[in-house]
């Protein structure tokens, strides 16, 4: 549409001629009546048929972040300290790795240690709720000339598929869960998110009223015809391709709807996941993989626990402690955990000293995130706090050195460059060390 407002701009060589005019405009009101709920959905990157999921097993990396949104408490979880002041009133108990213990709000984790590889001692500074998403999220700190891309946006456009028709990245969360969208920083809008809030099903892709899925076929491939004459010997074909692709994409997400569909899932599946939100979005996550959508993100919030601490994490720890099981458990048994890596990632933790409140407050110099599945060493317990958790004593990793984690496991270069003006970024810090002992 931009077009008909700046015909006088057209690039050398672009038809400009009045008798082409109505072609054109034929064209774009050809696109809007083909399709124009798909014009809703701004930087969506979708791509053709799903690829059989036996072929997938074999080949397709695919990555699930879990975000513990507001900052969960590492004392509660993976670093608990029992019988010190700042232990607070939680047991610790053993697990499947000789020597390592976890809080016993985590009891079917436990079990599953050998599963998941654990980083006990992350110094990531600072504390701040925004500030700290935007470096994890990343692994930059900030930059005024230059906006980073969100990992899961850089893992999007690696990993995805070119004829795939899927997303390539989807973000679920509620709208008191996880608020934060994933950017794509310097990158293509393209390979943003699709963003699913408070709703499990995208919204905007039913066909209109009284239009039926063969009348639509034909609008499309009357469309199709006309795009590809006005392309031919024409500048902007580049333009063109785009609006083409981004047709088809939107068109490959509506044969898809019954994939968002969780009534399909079989009703012990439900509710083995539990019927939470974070339960319910976890298992439309699967789903999700398990057709070939390359990256998930699944926002569980709440953990701001400035207030009550112990009582907030004896709710949602064992929610987390049962869905993460399950989830380990569920993509084992499809022949994809394998080919999924598995973050359990928050901005921060929390600290050791318990507030007038009950509560811990923000705390980044010493916590623990969790990795599982593709390019993972299950078991693997790395870095070390001291008897009260103020401090890292042993195996220090930062932000950066998480990013580069994170791309080594699922197989990509961490110092792979983008090119951003006359400037070479690469995808970490090119001082970034990739956690080697929980590597495979």
């Amino acid at each position: 549409m931009k077009s008909q407002h700046n015909e006088h701009k057209q690039p050398s060589g672009t038809c400009i001629t009045h008798e082409h005019r109505f072609h054109r405009r034929a064209f774009v009101g050809g696109m809007l009546t083909g399709g124009a709920a798909s014009l809703t959905l701004p930087g969506v990157s979708f791509a053709g048929e799903v690829p059989a999921a036996s072929s997938l097993k074999q080949q397709q990396k695919r990555v699930l972040f879990l975000w513990l949104a507001g900052g969960s408490s590492q004392f509660e979880m993976w670093d608990p300290k029992p019988g010190r002041e700042t232990g607070g009133p939680f047991r610790d108990i053993g697990t499947a790795v000789s020597g390592y213990r976890v809080c016993e709000l985590m009891p079917k984790l436990a079990t599953r240690m050998n599963k998941i590889a654990v980083v006990r001692s992350l110094n990531t500074k600072i504390s701040e709720h925004f500030q700290a998403a935007d470096l994890v999220s990343t692994g930059w700190p900030k930059e005024p000339a230059l906006e980073h891309p969100e990992i899961g946006v850089v893992l999007a456009k690696e990993l995805a598929l070119q004829d795939s028709l899927l997303p390539d990245y989807v973000s679920l969360f509620t709208t008191s869960e996880g608020r934060r969208r994933p950017s794509p920083g310097f990158l293509s809008r393209r390979h943003a998110p699709l963003l699913l809030e408070g709703s499990l099903q995208p919204s905007n892709i039913e066909l209109p009223a009284g239009l039926s899925a063969e009348a639509h076929a034909r609008r499309e491939a009357l469309r199709s015809s006309l795009s590809q004459q006005f392309a031919q010997q024409r500048a902007g074909n580049d333009l063109i391709s785009g609006y083409n692709e981004a047709y088809a994409r939107v068109r490959g997400l509506m044969r898809s709807d019954e994939l968002f569909n969780l009534e399909n899932e079989p009703t012990k599946n439900r509710d083995r996941y539990g019927r939470t939100p974070f339960g319910q979005h976890c298992l439309l996550a699967r789903r999700l993989l398990e057709a070939g959508v390359p990256v998930v993100k699944v926002a569980r919030g709440f953990w701001d626990s400035h207030h009550d601490n112990f009582e907030s994490h004896r709710e949602l720890v064992p929610d987390f402690d049962n869905v993460l099981s399950v989830l380990l458990d569920d993509l084992d048994e499809r022949g994809l955990l394998a080919s999924t890596l598995v973050i359990v990632l928050s901005e921060f933790g929390r600290t050791p000293k318990i507030n007038q409140d009950v509560g811990r407050d923000h705390y980044a110099d010493a916590w623990s995130c969790a990795f599982a599945g593709c390019g993972i060493r299950g078991g693997a317990i790395h870095g070390k706090t001291n008897e009260d958790g103020t401090a890292v004593v042993e195996g220090e990793a930062n932000a950066a050195d998480v990013a580069a984690t994170i791309y080594q496991a699922a197989g990509i270069d961490p110092l792979k460059h983008y090119q951003v003006g006359q400037r070479p970024v690469p995808l970490a810090k090119e001082d970034a060390q990739p956690i080697r002992a929980v590597l495979s």
